[in-house]
């Protein structure tokens, strides 16, 4: 049976975890002080710690990053791989929520056959999904485009895959949007201050005097693109920073946790970075890193049609919010669960003890976002009975009033058969011969 595009997304995060490679024993870490595993990534026992909490993340850029390498036909660096990226670069077709918050949806099967793990282990997919937005109803949109135009990006496939980028975008926003645009090399530059998108020429005219030399002074085009987009601020709309880079700053502020203070202070003033990389050579770790503290998210593009579609199809969606500080926690039952692996997020671990604390950071999700969690779950002989609960909390953009829903998943929903299992199973209540079952649920906390 041929498998569906998801469902090879999920074969390859097994076998980029090496899930199963040999019939060893599985060591288990220690729990830390914190709350969460002092060796994040290797499997845990819920006799010591049945709690695995993080923060919701919608970055891609691993993804593209990986598959932009291989197609130059080159490997991609170990440490640029983030598993969770990889799925999430993938379409689940799960069911929207009807209301503002989001639907829980859990499902898992056995491992693939071209697997081995200890035990009995089962696969065990989380999806959290929001309700997607029709582009009449999103607010205006004050966007601050913070342009790399250092040497490194004087070549078609980066600094003229911008330029076409946003020729398209500015196409496609409305009119009473509004466009900034900064630039950097060895110094930042503001090529134009906050404009009416109903001002096509002059945008366009900007956008095609961008020239690339220098060195990259990535700090100073973050410190200035933010001091840009807190004078053209506007109250009521989505305010945005969007750096485009390849990530390798060599010159002024290069030290990332002075940048990443920068970057939270601005975010709290509501005004969230976003990232979008570029280049074969990419400083992958900043750019993530700078993106999550900037309560916003970072894709890789490498090509000119791909540029196109995040642009217009997957910026949009994040011009509003359906969600703020959003975390997931999946307690799992130490009756039948005799261990559990979180593939991925292991730099958006939360302790445990802060999923209802709500000055904890957690992630930004807007309309239409989907985002999957993939277990490794080994159950105990004979179980039966309860996995796992599967809860979510997050704030209202607006109100900032707190939410949260659940869902729980029983040992038979994880008996199917892997190359059977639907990857986009959506029914609440299926059929008796489904290979694989899926909840949904919108329950507000009380």
């Amino acid at each position: 049976m041929r498998l569906s595009i998801p469902a090879v997304a999920l074969s390859a995060v097994l076998a980029l975890t090496a899930c199963g490679s040999s019939d060893r024993g599985e060591p288990t870490a220690p729990a830390g002080d914190n709350g969460f595993s002092q060796n994040e990534g290797r499997p845990q026992r819920p006799e010591r710690d049945d709690l695995s909490t993080f923060a919701l993340d919608i970055d891609t850029a691993s993804y593209g990053y990986a598959a932009g390498r291989i197609n130059d036909g080159r490997r991609p660096d170990p440490d640029t791989v983030r598993p969770e990226e990889f799925v999430n670069s993938f379409d689940q077709h799960y069911p929207q929520p009807r209301g503002d918050g989001f639907a829980v949806h859990v499902d898992g099967a056995r491992l693939p056959a071209s697997h081995e793990a200890p035990g009995d282990t089962r696969l065990l997919r989380v999806g959290l999904q929001t309700r997607a937005e029709e582009n009449e109803q999103r607010r205006d949109a004050a966007l601050t485009f913070v342009i790399d135009v250092s040497g490194s990006m004087d070549d078609p496939d980066r600094l003229g895959l911008v330029q076409d980028a946003l020729h398209y975008l500015v196409d496609q926003l409305r009119p009473t949007d509004a466009v900034a645009i900064v630039t950097f090399n060895d110094r930042a530059k503001v090529v134009r201050e906050m404009t009416r998108v109903s001002e096509k020429a002059a945008l366009r005219e900007a956008i095609d005097s961008l020239r690339a030399g220098g060195s990259t002074n990535l700090g100073d085009g973050l410190v200035t693109g933010y001091e840009v987009a807190r004078d053209g601020f506007r109250k009521g709309a989505s305010n945005r920073v969007i750096l485009l880079s390849d990530g390798l700053a060599n010159t002024g502020t290069t030290d990332a946790d002075r940048m990443l203070r920068q970057v939270r202070e601005e975010a709290d003033k509501e005004i969230a970075l976003l990232g979008v990389g570029v280049g074969s050579d990419y400083g992958d770790a900043l750019m993530e890193r700078l993106a999550d503290r900037g309560d916003g998210f970072v894709v890789y593009v490498s090509e000119r049609r791909q540029a196109r579609d995040i642009f217009v199809r997957r910026l949009p969606a994040t011009l509003s919010l359906r969600a703020l500080d959003a975390k997931a926690q999946v307690q799992f039952d130490p009756k039948t669960v005799a261990s559990y692996q979180l593939i991925g997020y292991e730099n958006r671990q939360v302790e445990d003890s802060d999923f209802r604390n709500d000055r904890v950071d957690g992630g930004e999700i807007g309309p239409g976002h989907s985002v999957t969690a993939l277990y490794l779950v080994r159950l105990k002989p004979e179980a039966s009975g309860r996995v796992a609960e599967v809860r979510v909390r997050w704030l209202d953009p607006k109100t900032r009033q707190a939410s949260e829903t659940y869902e729980s998943i029983a040992a038979a929903d994880l008996s199917g058969d892997f190359a059977a299992a639907d990857p986009g199973c959506a029914s609440a209540t299926p059929p008796p011969s489904s290979p694989c079952h899926c909840a949904a649920a919108t329950v507000p906390a009380t």
